[in-house]
């Protein structure tokens, strides 16, 4: 099995698909913790305060800070980053127990995404590899000393990671997730690394620190110098942060193995080996396949234009007048709406929403050249100034086309898995790609670009609704009944991510 038996895609993929997912019974004496913890390692505390950057959100989520001069972050500004990330941002008690909210969203709030970092010295932290640790906001020291020529080598010397500081790297312990969702979590693995990854993006953004994401490495090479079980939690990808004068050379000497005692998850597991045969086949096993990874250039394509044409109203963030909330006071706020007013938002806050949320992500996979894996299809249930109806946006030419006009609320509230929030929301935003050309360039990895990519876009529109005073929230969906709700023009393309936007119910006070 390689990357290139695509087979394995469209097994995995059609397997996991909505309806057709087998019956399922929560243990909830079973559920997994949030975190993953280590029992021997001592925490190094790291600052919880650093001062806020007061970027306005949109601005955040759309830019990012240039490679011309040398960036050196230090441990309070990587602290920031951290909390900005994957932070808990507030508790709450229930009779069950209480109630951990991080900074980013996570299907079924069940935090399965860790971050670990691999860094040269900086001020106020020695050089190593370490594990960030939510529960307590600290570090723990996997391995000393500057490891940075490893990743360079896994990564065949991407530029990127070669001038980088630090690295962040994004994991994923499959099983806090399958417990819930079972086979269908390795979708999640991506979608909720993406909403991570929006936050890390605009906050990096925010304090002018240079960014990208990295998704072509040696896996194997990456998962030994973090020490994990692969059978259970594994790499994602790689998030370089900062900018030094010089190079840093690779490293090819063998790591010797780590193995530290964590905390078991829950008191037993259940293995879904159609994970862990997904995994394997999009995984790099060679120098050779991690360099082709980065050949050429995807090129975006769309059906030509022929139905109505509005252009989308975008407003300047900044200069012409504060339109969103500052980045810090966004993430602070975000939350995920369970229940939307069906009231109508206005055609500038969904344009500023989309414009500021889709431009393009800086990742390996994606040239400079504005180029996208995913295209972006809408169902517009109550906006001011555009007909209800299907659309698709253009990014091109920014603006939305109407595919078909009409009340499509019972529509999508079926697509939505049957749920009352995409039918209530004003928008849902659906991401499709046309999996058949990703595959066809990047081999099975580009499975995992491409679910990747749609969970950053649906960072980015939950980071935008909230800015603006609306909600968001993030919804699994029926496969191919969104196809067919879209097409002619969406044929051969697959569904990779739903957010539904709207203005939330605002709740009593008690």
């Amino acid at each position: 099995m390689t990357n290139r038996t695509i087979e394995e895609t469209w097994k995995y993929h059609n397997k996991t698909k909505h309806p057709g997912m087998p019956p399922h019974y929560l243990d909830w004496s079973n559920q997994p913790i949030p975190f993953k913890i280590y029992e021997t390692l001592e925490p190094i505390k790291i600052p919880p305060d650093s001062p806020p950057s007061n970027v306005l959100t949109l601005t955040a989520i759309s830019e990012s800070a240039t490679k011309d001069v040398e960036c050196l972050p230090d441990l309070k500004t990587l602290a920031r980053l951290l909390y900005l990330s994957a932070g808990i941002t507030k508790k709450a008690n229930y009779p069950g127990g209480e109630i951990y909210f991080r900074a980013a969203a996570c299907t079924g709030a069940l935090y399965h995404i860790d971050l670990y970092l691999v860094t040269k010295h900086i001020e106020g932290l020695d050089a190593g590899v370490y594990h960030f640790g939510p529960h307590d906001f600290s570090l723990r020291v996997l391995r000393k000393g500057d490891y940075r020529g490893a990743i360079i080598n896994a990564t065949g010397q991407e530029p990127t990671i070669a001038t980088a500081p630090i690295t962040i790297i994004t994991t994923s312990t499959f099983w806090r997730n399958s417990w819930k969702y079972q086979s269908r979590a390795y979708r999640h693995t991506f979608w909720d690394s993406g909403t991570i990854l929006a936050n890390l993006l605009a906050a990096a953004s925010a304090y002018n620190i240079p960014a990208a994401i990295v998704t072509g490495f040696l896996d194997s090479a990456i998962n030994n110098l973090l020490g994990l079980d692969t059978n259970r939690e594994v790499s994602v990808c790689l998030v370089p942060l900062g900018n030094t004068k010089e190079p840093v050379k690779a490293e090819s000497d063998e790591i010797e193995s780590i193995n530290y005692e964590t905390m078991p998850p829950s008191r037993s597991e259940i293995d879904y080996p159609l994970i862990r045969s997904m995994h394997l086949a999009s995984s790099l096993t060679s120098e050779e396949e991690v360099r082709e990874w980065r050949m050429g250039a995807f090129e975006s394509r769309q059906p030509e234009c022929t139905g109505r044409l509005f252009t989308l109203e975008v407003q300047a963030d900044k200069n012409n007048g504060q339109i969103s909330k500052t980045i810090e006071e966004t993430i602070l706020k975000r939350g995920s709406t369970r229940q939307f007013a069906r009231t109508p938002i206005t055609f500038k806050e969904l344009s500023n929403t989309l414009y500021y949320s889709a431009r393009q992500v800086p990742a390996d996979f994606l040239p400079p050249k504005g180029s996208t894996l995913n295209d972006i299809y809408l169902i517009a249930n109550d906006v001011e100034g555009i007909p209800k109806g299907a659309y698709c946006y253009h990014r091109d030419i920014n603006a939305l086309e109407l595919l078909k006009e009409g009340d499509f609320r019972d529509e999508a509230g079926h697509l939505g898995l049957g749920q009352d929030i995409p039918a209530d929301a004003s928008i849902d935003v659906f991401l499709l790609t046309d999996l058949n050309r990703v595959l066809e360039k990047f081999g099975n990895r580009g499975y995992r670009a491409a679910e990747l990519e749609a969970g950053i876009i649906g960072g980015r529109l939950y980071l935008g609704a909230y800015s603006q005073g609306l909600g968001a929230s993030g919804l699994t969906f029926f496969d191919d009944d969104v196809i067919r709700f879209f097409s002619p023009h969406a044929n051969g393309k697959s569904v990779m991510f739903l957010v539904a936007l709207g203005k939330s119910v605002k709740r009593k006070s008690r």
